[in-house]
This record gives structure tokens, sequence and C-alpha cells, in this order.
């Protein structure tokens, strides 16, 4: 068998392979052989075809299935022997594949880059601090009373904290899944259109052009900018419940004390806190890593991603009610994301190679129960988490990323940053 390797661009190689038609030619005969003493022809008793029958018959299929087969194994094995890492399936091109000639064909494919990781000892790191204040429990607080809220129909015009309630259509498509939407003013989500609302009263209509915010939670939606159509509905302002035993109650905390209420809420800030400063600290390590790493991603594994996240997006819309037939999305807007996820994902999978981490079952355990402290009865959480495989091993890869972000943060020179609780939840939501 010959083999020659070329590098067509980045990643991409071609392979020619020439085997010899007696390697063919034999396999063909033997199967032909072996088929002769099974196969039932009229005319013929069992196991007497002449093999002049069964080539005539038989032959072209055999042969067809004996290309295909070698073809396939004679490129892995010239990809063994020449030590090649493939990044995804080859495409093969026939040169000849004619009776009593050589095979020859063309494989092209993409190989890994080698991996080699540079030093992070000079690379700086920010890694965030915060202390949750009395203030910040005095918000939590109060947005647990919005959220309790009972929201009361107003005749006046809208203002900061107000929920409005419109109707309409955005670029000339109505409101999907519902016919009203409901905007409260100083939410947040999107500051121009809440802001746009401020004094309208019900009964009003409007017409602007407005662009979503980049961090927009409907990410097909987010930076974009449309056409509202609104005419408002309806004008309600929120009647905050009082914080009293009874309200305390309601959130499990057995004696209905403020002072239990107040301490409950400060444990919850910290898990969260906690958490949020994971998420920081892993976005900010990660960077570092790939902006200290530049490689080159596989074609075929960005288009995998790429089909990954178009879908992800596609289930996403789906659930939030978006009719199929509307559902727009742009390949080419997703592969920026896709490159970069799949650079991430070669530069960590090398670093655990090299560093030999293991997802130990402790460590298993414990991102579990870390994950599961969030639902609202943690041992059935931590039961459905182990109930499945993928499930499970999904955590695994959070385990095995905590202890390279671990080993990022022990190579690089890294510094404290103070902030504040809002500020740290501000910005894991973009993460």
């Amino acid at each position: 068998m010959q083999v020659s390797v070329e590098t067509t661009q980045g990643l991409e190689r071609r392979m020619t392979v020439s085997v010899p038609a007696e390697r063919i030619e034999s396999e063909v005969q033997n199967r032909l052989m072996n088929l002769s003493r099974t196969v039932r022809l009229k005319g013929f008793r069992p196991g007497k075809v002449p093999f002049k029958v069964m080539e005539s018959r038989y032959g072209p299929s055999v042969r067809s299935d004996v290309l295909n087969e070698i073809t396939r194994s004679t490129f892995y094995e010239a990809v063994s022997s020449r030590n090649l890492k493939l990044a995804g399936f080859p495409r093969f091109e026939q040169r000849v594949a004619e009776s009593g000639r050589d095979l020859e064909y063309d494989a092209v494919f993409e190989v890994m880059e080698k991996v080699a990781l540079a030093p992070l000892s000079g690379v700086k790191i920010m890694r965030a601090g915060a202390e949750i204040t009395e203030q910040d429990v005095d918000t939590m607080v109060g947005n647990l009373r919005r959220q309790r809220a009972e929201a009361v129909p107003v005749e006046r015009a809208a203002r900061d904290g107000d929920r409005v309630t419109v109707s309409g259509s955005i670029d000339g498509q109505p409101f999907v899944g519902e016919a009203q939407k409901e905007i409260v003013i100083g939410a947040g989500v999107f500051p121009d259109l809440e802001n746009a609302m401020i004094g309208i009263n019900r009964g009003d209509a409007r017409t602007m052009d407005l662009r979503f915010p980049d961090d927009y939670p409907i990410r097909l939606m987010a930076g974009r900018t449309a056409h509202f159509d609104l005419k408002v509905e309806a004008v309600s302002e929120f009647k905050l419940p009082e914080v009293n035993e009874e309200f305390i109650r309601s959130f499990d905390i057995k004696d209905g004390t403020l002072e239990s209420f107040r301490q409950e809420l400060r444990r919850t800030m910290q898990d969260e806190m906690a958490e949020a400063i994971r998420s920081k600290t892993k976005a900010r390590a990660i960077e570092a890593l790939l902006d200290n790493n530049p490689i080159e991603a596989p074609r075929a594994q960005v288009e995998q991603q790429v089909a990954l996240m178009m879908d992800q997006a596609r289930q996403t819309l789906l659930s939030q009610g978006v009719p199929e037939s509307e559902i727009k999305l742009n390949q080419p807007s997703f592969e920026i994301e896709a490159k970069r996820r799949v650079q991430i994902g070669l530069l960590v999978s090398e670093i655990v190679r090299e560093q030999r981490f293991k997802a130990g079952p402790e460590q298993v355990r414990a991102r579990v129960e870390s994950l599961a402290s969030s639902y609202e009865n943690p041992a059935e959480a931590v039961q459905w988490y182990y109930a499945d495989r993928n499930r499970l091993s999904t955590v695994e890869q959070l385990v095995l990323e905590d202890q390279v972000v671990d080993w990022i943060m022990g190579q690089a020179q890294v510094t404290e940053e103070q902030t504040s609780f809002a500020s740290l939840l501000r910005e894991r939501r973009t993460l």
C-alpha cells in the first residue's frame, strides 16, 4: 500500500492511497467462494453453483462492498501509521476502482492541532470579591416584597415602578404566544422601552424604533433594532405586602421573626454570591487561557458546534411560543461563538490530560449537592442527577473545569477586585 499526505490549507490534509489490485481481487474471490456455499439458485444444488455464475450474479455488489470496506480500513491504517489525530470524518474521492487495477483514492480530512500550552506566569487575572451589606439584605427584602406584590389598576400616567400592559406588534408581527405584554418600568430588562412608558396613559398608542439590549434574555432579539407599534391596555401600580409574621412564615421561616428571616436571606445570598464569584473567575481565567494560546479550531468541530447551538436556540424559541415557521436562524451569526467554544474545549482537554485531572466521586457528589441546594427539594434533585449518566457526566465536566480554573489561577498573577453583591449578580446574568 502506497500513501502520501499533503497539507492543503490550515488543518486540512489530503491523503492519496493506492491499494494493490491483488488485495482487492483476493478478497472478492474469497467472499464469492464463501457465498457460493450457502446461496440458493434455481437449477443448482446448494453449494454447487459454478464460480462463473456466482461472479456474474453477485460479483458487482460484492466488489462494491469490498472497495468500500478496504477504502475505510486502509485509510485508518494509514492514519494510525502516521500518528495523525483526526478532527472529524474524512471525505473519500475515488480515482481508480476498476477490476484488475490498483484501487486509488483520495481522503480529505482535518487533523487536530498539537497544543503546546504557553506559560501563564505573566498573565494577570482579577479575582472578584464582595461583602454582603445590610443594605444588600434590605434590597433583597424589597425584591421579595415586589415578587409578592398585588398589581392594582390606576387611572393616571405611568411612572417608575408601575406595570404597563400593552397590545400591538413588533416589526409588524403580533406578539407571539399571547395577545398582551407586561412592561415593568425600572425592571432593567429593556430600559429604553421601559423609559418610553413613563407618562403614558391607558388607551394611549405609541410607535417607536428601539434597539434591544445586547444582554436581552432572548438571544435572537439581543442587539436588534425593531419597530414597535403599541397600545396601552392598562397601567397598574404595585401594592407591596407588609413584612409581618405571615409574610415571613410564607418563606418557611418557622419562628416568623424578622431576625431569622434576614439571617436566612443572608445565608442564601452568600451561596449565590459564591457561585457568582466562581462564574466570573472562571470566565476570566478561560478568557486569559484563550488569549494566551491562540489555536486553530477544526472546521468540522466548529460546524458540529454551530448545529448544536442552532438547535438549542430553536428549542428555546419553541418553548417561548414562537411557531416553527417563524424561526429564522442565521448560521454565520453562531460561528464566532462556536469557534471560541471549540478552541476552549481543546485547551481545557489538553490541560486535563497534561495535569492528569480526575473527577473523583467525592468531588462530583459535592458539586451535585451544591447544584441541588438551589432546588425546593435538594434530595430529589440529587437523585435526579444520579438517575441519568448524561446528567452526571455534565457535572463531572464541571468538576474538571473547576480544576482547570484553579490550575490557571495558580499559574497566573492574581489580584483582588472589590465589587458589590448587586454588580456580581448583574454580571452573572451575562456570563
